[in-house]
């Protein structure tokens, strides 16, 4: 019997136009959702909808194209939300960028900005337009992007770990604020986890052989191996979903255990 935890349900993500957002987005429109995917990248979020009704033709998908980090940009997205479906009953609070890996010293002001002004700051602003929608519902789950990076020290990256730091103290502020309310805030910090993001993240350690890169970067990981965004995916939907119906304020590592190793 296939599983519909989601049926009737309207989900918000961002980043949805690839990586773990896209994943997820199949995963949870296999289940029933309704969906909004939010992404910058359109021809992202036409891919998307096409990996959607591969696997769920009859899914209900809206598409809106916005840059997370401004304020407009996030209203929009929220208004046209509630426009086509009238309420958001799920929010995937996922787009995020690497940035430019480089020493502290080296890393420049410019370059932190930008890393922080996505990762941190649009996702305040989603969940700023976000919780408020839930409140006035009296219901809502919440999942936002961390990464290991936001829990421990992964080096040459001081805007993602600032702002993935930053992440992780917001998610467990505003869900000691909004478990009152019927609304659970929950975020994932994944560890190595094969997506375009990580690919590019390799480039820039051997840009003529980012896998070869990347298989030397595993091997202190217990797994040896990438996870895969389908595995991420399958962790978010169970926190969107009522399974996890006492599941609030936590940051759940998803890293084949890396982050446990001395």
């Amino acid at each position: 019997m296939s599983i519909t935890r989601f049926t009737d349900r309207v989900v918000l993500i961002t980043g949805g136009g690839s990586g773990l957002g896209r994943a997820t987005a199949v995963r949870l429109a296999s289940e029933g959702a309704r969906l909004v995917l939010v992404d910058i990248a359109e021809t992202g979020l036409k891919a998307s909808v096409e990996a959607i009704y591969d696997v769920a033709p009859d899914a209900e998908v809206l598409t809106v194209t916005a840059d997370v980090s401004q304020e407009a940009d996030v209203e929009n997205y929220v208004a046209q939300t509630l426009q086509r479906f009238g309420r958001i009953d799920g929010f995937f609070n996922n787009a995020g960028i690497e940035g430019r890996q480089n020493l502290t010293e080296a890393f420049t002001a410019a370059e932190f900005d930008r890393v922080v002004s996505i990762n941190l700051r649009g996702a305040f602003l989603g969940l700023e337009k976000v919780l408020r929608v839930m409140r006035e519902q009296g219901s809502g789950m919440v999942v936002n992007t961390a990464s290991v990076g936001g829990i421990r020290g992964v080096g040459n990256q001081s805007g993602y770990a600032a702002a993935k730091h930053g992440l992780v103290g917001l998610t467990r502020n505003s869900g000691v604020e909004y478990g009152r309310y019927g609304i659970r805030i929950n975020a994932i910090a994944p560890g190595a986890i094969w997506t375009p993001m990580v690919e590019d993240s390799m480039r820039q350690l051997d840009a003529e052989n980012p896998r070869a890169a990347a298989e030397q970067f595993i091997q202190p990981n217990p797994a040896k191996r990438y996870g895969e965004a389908p595995e991420i995916a399958s962790v978010v939907a169970f926190l969107l979903s009522d399974d996890a119906s006492y599941v609030n304020a936590q940051v759940l590592a998803i890293d084949g255990g890396q982050s446990a190793a001395y």
